[in-house]
Order: C-alpha cells, then sequence, then structure tokens
C-alpha cells in the first residue's frame, strides 16, 4: 500500500474561498478555477477583489502556483499587498483576456508569482 495520499478536491469546493495575504489583508474571494486542458493541471485562480456587492470589483487571474491554501483557516494566501490589487488594472468580468496568449501569461506571472 501506498503510504503517502494525495489530496483531491472538487473545484466547486475552492470556489467562494477568501483570499488573503500573510499580514491579513483581505485580497478577495476565488470566483473561478481554470484548467489548461492539455495539461489536464489548474492554470489560474481568478479572484474578484473589491467593489460593493458585484458592483464595481475587478477580476485578476492569478497563477495557480502563486497561491496556498491555509486548509485550518481554510482560505488562500497570496504574496503581495491590498495596494498592488488596487493599482493593477484586473480585467472587467465581461471581457476576459485570452488566458493561452503567451503575452499575457507571462505578465500575470510576472505580478503574482511567488518564486516556485
Amino acid at each position: 500500500m501506498n503510504s503517502g495520499y494525495h489530496r483531491v478536491l472538487s473545484a466547486s469546493t475552492l470556489t467562494g474561498h477568501r483570499v488573503r495575504n500573510r499580514v491579513g489583508e483581505d485580497l478577495g474571494k476565488i470566483e473561478e478555477i481554470m484548467i489548461d486542458l492539455p495539461s489536464g493541471r489548474v492554470a489560474y485562480a481568478v479572484i474578484a477583489f473589491g467593489g460593493v456587492m458585484g458592483i464595481g470589483e475587478k477580476l485578476f487571474a492569478i497563477p495557480w502556483h502563486a497561491l496556498s491554501l491555509d486548509e485550518h483557516q481554510q482560505i488562500f494566501l497570496l504574496d503581495t499587498d491590498r495596494r498592488r490589487m488596487e493599482e493593477s488594472p484586473g480585467f472587467d468580468p465581461n471581457r476576459w483576456p485570452d488566458m493561452a496568449d503567451p503575452a499575457w501569461e507571462a505578465e500575470a506571472d510576472e505580478v503574482f508569482s511567488r518564486p516556485r
């Protein structure tokens, strides 16, 4: 028998989880989880930030490897500050970027990636 195990969760159990940074600032919540179909792996988490009751909020596609899960608190951690989220353009909920575009992917990685 294999002594190790892998955790497998449905994406729907992760949507709605809050995202905070390491100093406790609220950075939003997970709206969607985007799958890279060729590899079958999670590519991005779409985070809704700001706004009131969905009005005025911005969306950010955060590279999956930039997030870590705090299972005890049931939140995701992202190594960035609230000000960076406020100053970054994000994207409109009605106009999603082409996440398959290598230029877009490089920019998202540069802005929000933590060291691998």
